[in-house]
């Protein structure tokens, strides 16, 4: 069909009234049989799938869609929810945002209660809410629309919209080798995310390609936060031979770096690069400023509002990302003692 069908559609060829086929898509109680079954059957005939947009207009629902989130940075949720805030406005949608942990044996039942309970029309998640496969089977059994931002897992489950995080994280890692740096630490992210596996595999790809050796002892975990950013500091840096630069997977991480070494009187970045990944606002305000990824995460949340909203078949919208140079890293002076 050259144009998506619509409700009106659907009610022609069911020999019914717009109001009806309203009341099947919500499951009105008081609707025929034989009347419900003729709905349906136009609706498959016509490969009809109702937007949320199309749903509010009917009068279906609440005009509201829920962004649920288990993020361990501020900054990133920021820019998440104002990324989604920014199109549900424009549309007249209100917006929900619900915190989740993912770690929570009863998390898909939290999220089927929040749709129960509020009627959203449609839901948004991000990381690692994504790729949480209790969540995921609860709202594929209540049929709800929902858009993904940067699943790691099931791509063709639903519509998404993402970067590529592996190349992002081999673009910085070049960069720290094109600046002279061949002992290079790197801090992962939290393990709840698949983009943390990507950025590490963007990392070592990175180091493979300029024939440096892979050294499991410069890579040490974090969890996205400025904390597990202090450990991780620590830790390279108190090995008998520390790295000359510390990647961390985000900005909140890379903070905890830049906090160590002000502590240990280290010299930044003459004596230790630091970078981070996102680009937050964190990013512009420590000191030095952080050389780092700028991830269109406004802009990753609006795209995916404006697909859930849009409606129709099954996309996935790759988003690009951009190497932002501060003053954080400096070709590698002397080693650090």
């Amino acid at each position: 069909m050259s144009e998506r069908s619509n409700i009106r559609d659907v009610a022609a060829r069911a020999g019914v009234a717009v109001k009806t086929v309203s009341r099947v898509l919500n499951g009105h109680p008081y609707v025929s049989a034989d009347t419900k079954a003729r709905v349906e059957e136009a609706m498959k005939a016509l490969d009809f799938r109702p937007s949320v947009a199309a749903r509010i207009l009917s009068g279906a629902k609440s005009n509201q869609v829920a962004l649920i989130y288990d993020n361990h940075s501020p900054y990133y949720m920021f820019q998440i929810q104002t990324g989604c805030w920014d199109v549900c406005r424009a549309k007249g949608i209100r917006l929900l945002a619900q915190p989740v942990d993912v770690a929570d044996p009863a998390v898909g039942d939290q999220v089927r209660g929040l749709v129960t309970e509020t009627q959203v029309d449609g839901i948004i998640l991000s990381s690692p809410v994504t790729d949480c496969e209790p969540v995921l089977r609860a709202l594929e059994a209540m049929d709800i629309p929902f858009v993904r931002i940067s699943p790691g897992t099931n791509h063709a489950l639903t519509s998404s919209v993402f970067m590529d995080d592996a190349q992002a994280a081999d673009d910085m890692t070049t960069h720290l080798i094109n600046a002279g740096h061949r002992r290079i630490g790197f801090i992962k992210g939290h393990p709840n995310h698949k983009g943390s596996e990507d950025r590490l595999t963007g990392y070592r790809r990175a180091l493979d390609r300029a024939g440096i050796p892979f050294d499991p002892v410069l890579v040490c975990d974090g969890e996205f936060d400025f904390d597990s950013g202090v450990r991780g500091g620590n830790r390279l840096l108190d090995l008998p031979e520390p790295p000359t630069a510390i990647f961390a997977s985000n900005d909140d991480m890379a903070a905890g770096v830049l906090a160590v070494a002000h502590d240990r009187n280290i010299e930044l970045p003459t004596e230790l690069s630091v970078a981070g990944f996102d680009d937050t606002t964190l990013a512009r305000t420590v000191w030095p400023p952080l050389t780092t990824i700028h991830q269109p995460m406004a802009e990753l949340a609006q795209t995916a509002a404006e697909i859930l909203i849009e409606g129709g078949d099954i996309t996935h919208r790759r988003l690009p990302h951009q190497l932002i140079e501060r003053a954080s890293v400096a070709p590698p002076y002397r080693k650090i003692s």
